[in-house]
């Protein structure tokens, strides 16, 4: 067996001919061989954007409510660990590769990806530690994800829109029925997508699952001061913004409530914890602002919606400067909508290949921006570092640098940031 965890992850890579396979067969043959029946409540979480949000103000409330609270998610930015987490505390290499070990054990001949490895391997280790509850991010999708393999007692849809179309469908309502598949009969299930596709309700009817639609059973009211929470039935006035930035956030900080509230008779929440869950939660790379001279916004966004998101929460900080833009993408992703989204923001770009099988080469990226924004100045990089170099040469003190368009661009400035809160 590998001797630490550099070595587990590159064997894990080569375990499977694809990064993705969809399909639930081989990771249930290993699940029961492992034995993984975990005896506490799971919350699962899925969407095109706004999952790993969720998670992490569920975690952070769970947190403040005293309870031993596992969180898994993906992917990684720095670290692999931070994909396994209990109390907010990264698993140690030591441990994962002890979970790694007992997977592979139990695997035998039998095939898995690098991410059905890893899902199993962190459920492994919470049941061995004991925790009071799981929060577990989808990969990709619902139905046929590694993660859907574990019954929750409650199941969150964020949003749905056009991502990983080659594997979910060409459209929202193929992609929220997909997404939708997580719900499970006689269960809460959630929507926070305030306007989803029918088929997201439809497939909910279909399994029997209780379904929850953000704006009619539960949503929130903004204030002066604050923000209502209301469901059917209660209200929690007065809640603190959630200290993730931006507007959309409220529709992910109700369906972390909502389950709460769903799940109150076997893990009780005092209204205090949420408050407290609410301020303290943080999350890196979701506009994450490192303050600075010029400043540098931090934001994984990769598709149009989550673009759309950048460029309103950009829209709301004020503006004395110019917003140079470290852009660089995976090739299979909508890059001109991407484009499209921030083109009003963004007075410079500087655009790189991402040193990555996927990573689509600076000069497409070009090519797309001086089709949609002739007038604005392209920069061309070979890859991120001498990108993210040059913009802080050529910013301003009152200038904003934004790095974004996938988890590989954001990590690759954050590792030359180490004094940006998160690090």
């Amino acid at each position: 067996m590998p001797a630490d965890l550099n070595g587990w992850l590159e064997y894990l890579e080569r375990l499977h001919p694809k990064t993705i396979a969809l399909g639930l067969e081989r990771i249930s043959l290993v699940r029961d061989r492992l034995g993984l029946k975990p005896d506490f409540p799971i919350i699962t979480v899925a969407g095109t954007n706004g999952k790993g949000s969720t998670c992490a103000m569920l975690e952070q409330i769970y947190i403040e409510a005293g309870y031993r609270v596992a969180c898994y998610t993906s992917p990684h930015l720095l670290r692999y660990n931070e994909r396994v987490r209990v109390d907010s505390d990264e698993a140690s290499d030591a441990l994962i590769c002890r979970a790694f070990a007992a997977v592979e054990q139990a695997r035998q001949s039998t095939p898995l990806t690098y991410f059905e490895f890893g899902t199993l391997a962190a459920m492994w280790h919470f049941i061995e530690n004991g925790v009071d509850i799981a929060i577990l991010e989808v990969g990709l999708g619902g139905r046929l994800d590694a993660v859907n393999i574990f019954d929750p007692a409650c199941a969150v849809v964020t949003s749905i829109d056009l991502d990983h179309m080659d594997y979910l469908g060409d459209d929202r309502e193929n992609i929220g029925r997909e997404k939708a598949c997580i719900y499970r009969k006689a269960t809460p299930a959630l929507c926070g997508d305030p306007h989803p596709p029918p088929s997201v309700r439809s497939m909910a009817a279909h399994i029997g699952a209780e379904y929850r639609q953000v704006g009619e059973d539960f949503g929130f009211e903004l204030g002066a001061d604050g923000w209502d929470f209301f469901a059917r039935g209660a209200r929690i006035k007065n809640l603190p913004l959630p200290a993730l930035s931006g507007k959309f956030q409220l529709y992910n900080a109700s369906c972390a409530i909502q389950a709460i509230q769903e799940l109150q008779q076997c893990i009780p929440v005092p209204v205090d914890a949420i408050r407290a869950g609410l301020m303290h939660v943080a999350l890196q790379g979701r506009f994450q602002v490192c303050a600075g001279h010029p400043s540098v916004i931090l934001d994984v966004a990769h598709n149009p919606h989550a673009a759309r998101g950048l460029a309103e929460n950009l829209r709301m900080v004020p503006q004395a400067g110019r917003v140079l833009a470290v852009f660089a993408m995976l090739a299979d992703k909508d890059i001109a909508g991407v484009v499209r989204a921030l083109a009003d923001e963004v007075d410079s770009w500087l655009v790189a290949s991402i040193q990555h099988a996927r990573g689509a080469e600076a000069s497409v990226l070009a090519g797309i921006l001086h089709e949609l924004t002739p007038e604005v100045p392209v920069q061309c990089f070979a890859d991120v570092p001498s990108a993210f170099r040059q913009a802080c040469l050529s910013a301003n003190e009152n200038d904003k640098i934004i790095a974004f368009g996938s988890f590989y661009t954001v990590a690759d400035v954050l590792r030359r940031l180490p004094s940006c809160p998160g690090n």
